[in-house]
């Protein structure tokens, strides 16, 4: 009983720090209704801790067994315990799911929070088992900007060779197309996210 007490305490401290420091920056896997609080939520609800350790590297399968061990511990006490302990495991499940992609933990996001778009027709396609959707939002969005930028390009392209300030506002135009199209070739052919132990950093490209 005063390993569950103790637990409890620790609970409450923590997620009174966390909502403090915790900075208005979030990413999907921070929501309440993202699919990392949802697995910890169904793997609590079956006891099945499997069920969440997809989410988090090798090396950490051991912490999250003792957590989870814990936290159904914990959520028999009462319907305060049982909240407490369940936020407790979301934030320490996200926090080390987010580390292993070599992102920071910023805290958990609200339920129904706007995310990016082509994340949010992603999980839709995944749901679905259709691409459709996603495929029309990506391509249209690339056509649109590509479009776009190359366009700008053309109307400062013919500048007078004696017009420094025309000539420079082509070639700002002129990166911006060129790091445009070499980003998205660079993202679309990208081999690198295919969840390499979840995953390396991803590499800031210098031009």
């Amino acid at each position: 009983m005063k390993t569950s007490i103790h637990f409890v305490l620790v609970i409450v401290v923590t997620c009174t720090i966390l909502a403090f420091l915790c900075p208005p920056a979030w990413a999907h896997c921070d929501t309440m209704d993202g699919p990392v609080v949802k697995a910890a939520q169904k793997a609590l609800e079956s006891g099945n801790v499997n069920l969440i350790l997809v989410w988090v590297q090798q090396k950490n399968e051991s912490e999250i067994k003792k957590v989870f061990e814990k936290t159904l511990a914990v959520r028999k006490l009462s319907p305060q315990a049982k909240e407490l302990a369940d936020m407790y495991f979301f934030e320490t499940i996200v926090r080390i799911h987010r580390a292993g992609e070599g992102a920071p933990y910023t805290g958990l996001k609200p339920a129904g929070a706007e995310t990016n778009p082509a994340v949010a027709a992603a999980d839709k396609a995944i749901d679905s088992n259709s691409l459709e959707k996603l495929e029309e939002l990506l391509v249209n969005t690339v056509k649109e900007e590509l479009h776009k930028k190359f366009h700008e390009l053309l109307e400062r392209k013919n500048y007078s060779p004696d017009d420094i300030t025309a000539g420079r506002k082509f070639v700002e135009a002129y990166i911006v197309f060129i790091h445009y199209a070499e980003g998205v070739f660079e993202a679309a052919e990208a081999k690198q996210s295919t969840h390499q132990e979840h995953t390396e950093p991803v590499k800031e490209h210098v031009h």
